[in-house]
């Protein structure tokens, strides 16, 4: 046996084992995250080898992915829309498209609940945008109500564009899309709807035309499965067209960005060519798997037996009814809580400290989101990725060592953080 070999087994016989339920040694964390999350061993190997930016095969990968992503949205350039892959993070994607597509003089409103719709607000003001906010609390869906009155308060014309997030994952709240685009074109057939659909897209399907979405934007890194270093817009062409040329940023240039793909296939600067070569091998377990019902499907089960696991002890999902739990929306109201990031407020126990569970979590093989509410300390657990029922099995196991190492009671009792009245639209 080579003497690397036998050295590296002996480190790996070295490491402490953790109550049987820790990683493999030597195997990467399980992320519990909605991004980046955990990859299969065939995506991080595709990854292995290099590709030149110029080479043909690496242009013939971007046509296939380009091609394959207006499939995974049940659409296509014969149906009138085009996908542009923009290089960076998903946040710079959605920049890509509100910097370009809003003329001088326009006006976006943004539909936020929460702190992605909020950074939207946030790029309007970098790039001297006019925008108003219409704000609902972070753990309730955005009422498509709430939105109607909004614009009928308004003189016609006065929004020329308006965005929403599909899934907002400050707290793990879905969004209804199909409602509010429908309204949006009843009010204004000429409003542009801009959809943020970085957590949603790959699980939650966007009916683009159904729907009236002009835009919707994601990135690598979410449900389907890849690691990060792009995303993606698809784009209605004719307002691609029409709309792009009011770009203020010159790496931000969507239309730009289009035009080099579509013109001799490459990007205007360097591509993430790593990047790419893992997303191709994850469409192609995603398209094995089923598409966007198969992957939702195992992304269901996943979020059930977290939910079943925490519940077992004392633990209620926040979005999902506040501190009691139950699981029902208002009256009137769609349900908020998708299957992709569930938030969960901190124990009420003076024992409870999250940094020390945090770092215990990361220990047993587990890494979890920090909370992200502006009301309440919470934490947040993601169902997504390259996971199975299993792993949230072992995620819940694992929870339950590191309360108990604390000395937290259980069940849990959760820090009472109640829920607004449901937003409500004067007659």
């Amino acid at each position: 046996m080579p003497v690397q070999l036998r050295a590296a087994l002996r480190a790996l016989r070295s490491q402490p084992a953790t109550c049987g339920l820790a990683s493999v040694a030597g195997r990467e964390p399980l992320l519990f995250t909605p991004g980046p999350l955990t990859t299969s061993i065939s995506v991080k190997q595709a990854m292995l080898r290099d590709l030149g930016s110029r080479d043909p095969q690496f242009i013939e990968l971007v046509r296939s992915v380009r091609s394959e992503l207006l499939t995974l949205a049940d659409t296509s350039q014969e149906a009138g829309y085009e996908c542009v892959l923009v290089p960076g993070s998903g946040t710079t994607t959605v920049e890509s498209v509100v910097s370009s597509v809003i003329p001088p003089g326009g006006r976006l409103l943004v539909v936020s609940n929460g702190a992605y719709g909020d950074r939207i607000a946030t790029m309007c003001a970098y790039h001297g945008i006019a925008h108003d906010v219409l704000r609902s609390h972070e753990a309730r869906a955005v009422s498509p109500a709430a939105v109607a009155a909004h614009l009928a308060a308004k003189p016609a014309g006065y929004y020329g564009h308006v965005a929403m997030i599909h899934h907002e994952t400050t707290a793990g709240t879905l969004n209804d899309v199909d409602a509010v685009g429908k309204l949006l074109h009843a009010h204004d057939p000429e409003l542009t709807f801009i959809v943020d659909s970085m957590s949603g897209f790959g699980c939650y399907a966007v009916d683009l035309e159904g729907s009236h979405v002009d835009y919707v934007v994601s990135s690598a890194n979410k449900n389907i499965e890849g690691v990060p270093g792009f995303g993606f817009a698809i784009a209605k062409r004719d307002k691609l067209l029409s709309q792009g040329v009011h770009a203020r940023a010159l790496s931000l240039d969507l239309l730009k960005q289009w035009e080099g793909l579509e013109g001799n296939g490459q990007f205007r600067f360097t591509p993430p060519v790593q990047s790419l070569m893992a997303f191709k091998q994850a469409l192609a377990e995603m398209f094995a798997e089923g598409g966007v019902a198969g992957r939702r499907a195992r992304y269901e089960a996943n979020a059930a037996a977290l939910v079943a696991g925490m519940r077992a002890l004392g633990f209620e999902r926040y979005v999902a009814g506040g501190a009691a739990g139950d699981d029902v929306a208002a009256p009137g109201e769609a349900p908020a809580q998708g299957c992709i990031i569930h938030t969960y407020l901190f124990p009420d126990d003076p024992n409870f400290d999250f940094p020390k569970f945090y770092d215990r979590l990361a220990e047993l093989g587990i890494v979890i989101y920090p909370g992200k509410l502006t009301e309440a300390d919470c934490f947040r657990v993601g169902s997504i990725g390259r996971m199975f029922e299993r792993d949230m099995v072992h995620l819940t196991s694992s929870v339950k060592i590191a309360l108990e190492e604390q000395g937290v009671a259980l069940p849990v009792a959760q820090i009472d953080a109640p829920l607004p009245e449901p937003t409500r639209v004067a007659a």
